[in-house]
C-alpha cells in the first residue's frame, strides 16, 4: 500500500497543478468567455426568432393576398379596398403587399378610378424592396399620366433608374411620349433603343418595328445598296 501511495502522489500533484492553472485561467478570462457565449447564443436566438417572425409574416401576408385576389376576381371593390389597405398597413415589407398593390391598381384603372390606381402605384414605387416591382409600377403610372397629358411627370417616371431588363420597355414608352409631343426624331431614336434592347424572339419587338416603319425608319440602320451606274 505504501508503494501505491508513493506512486499516486506525483499524479495528484500534477492534477493539482493543472487544476490551479485552470482556476487561474478561468479567473482571468472567465468573465470574458461567459459574455462572449452569452453574445453568441443571444445572437443565434435572435436570428432564429427573426427567421420565425419572417415565416409568420409571409404566411399571414399570403392569406391577406388571397383575399385581395378573390376580391379582384369577384369585383368586390369594397373588400378589395379593405384587404389591400390591411396588407399594406401590416405587411408593407413583403412581396405579397407589393403584388397586392399592383393588382389593386389594375382593378381601379379598369373601374375608372385612376386616382386610386395612381396612389397604389406610387406606393409600390416608394415602398417596394424589389426593383422589378418598382419599374413595373413606373411603367403603369407613366401610362396613366400620359392618358392625363401629364407628359413631364410621365417622363420623370420613364427616365428614373430601373433594372437594365426594363430599359427597352422604358424606351418604347418614351418613344410614344415623343410622338405625342410631336418629336418624331426623338421617337425614332427611342424606338430604335427599344428594338435593340429587346430579345430577337420577343413578340413585342415586332410592334416596335411597326412603329419605326410608320416613321420611315429601319430599326437596324442598314445602309442602302448603291445603285449601279
Amino acid at each position: 500500500s505504501q508503494s501505491f501511495i508513493t506512486m499516486a502522489s506525483p499524479l495528484d500533484l500534477e492534477e493539482q497543478e493543472q487544476l490551479d492553472e485552470l482556476k487561474h485561467f478561468w479567473k482571468r478570462w472567465g468573465d470574458l468567455i461567459t459574455w462572449l457565449l452569452i453574445a453568441v447564443l443571444g445572437g443565434y436566438a435572435a436570428w432564429m426568432g427573426w427567421q420565425s417572425y419572417q415565416v409568420k409574416q409571409a404566411a399571414q401576408s399570403a392569406v391577406l393576398y388571397d383575399t385581395v385576389e378573390r376580391a379582384a376576381l369577384s369585383n368586390d371593390i369594397a373588400l378589395l379596398d379593405r384587404s389591400v389597405g390591411d396588407i399594406k398597413d401590416k405587411f408593407a415589407s413583403t412581396t405579397y403587399a407589393q403584388q397586392a398593390a399592383l393588382l389593386a391598381a389594375r382593378v381601379y384603372q379598369d373601374k375608372n378610378r385612376a386616382s386610386d390606381a395612381k396612389t397604389q402605384l406610387a406606393w409600390v414605387i416608394d415602398k417596394a424592396s424589389d426593383e422589378g416591382y418598382q419599374a413595373l409600377a413606373r411603367l403603369r403610372l407613366a401610362a396613366l399620366l400620359i392618358e392625363e397629358k401629364a407628359y413631364d411627370e410621365a417622363r420623370k417616371q420613364l427616365t428614373a433608374k430601373t433594372p437594365e431588363a426594363f430599359a427597352p420597355l422604358m424606351a418604347d414608352r418614351l418613344g410614344d411620349l415623343a410622338m405625342l409631343q410631336s418629336q418624331p426624331a426623338e421617337a425614332v431614336q427611342q424606338y430604335k433603343n427599344a428594338w435593340k434592347g429587346l430579345e430577337p424572339s420577343a413578340e413585342y419587338r415586332r410592334l416596335v418595328a411597326v412603329k419605326l416603319a410608320a416613321l420611315g425608319a429601319d430599326p437596324e440602320d442598314k445602309p442602302r445598296a448603291e445603285t449601279n451606274k
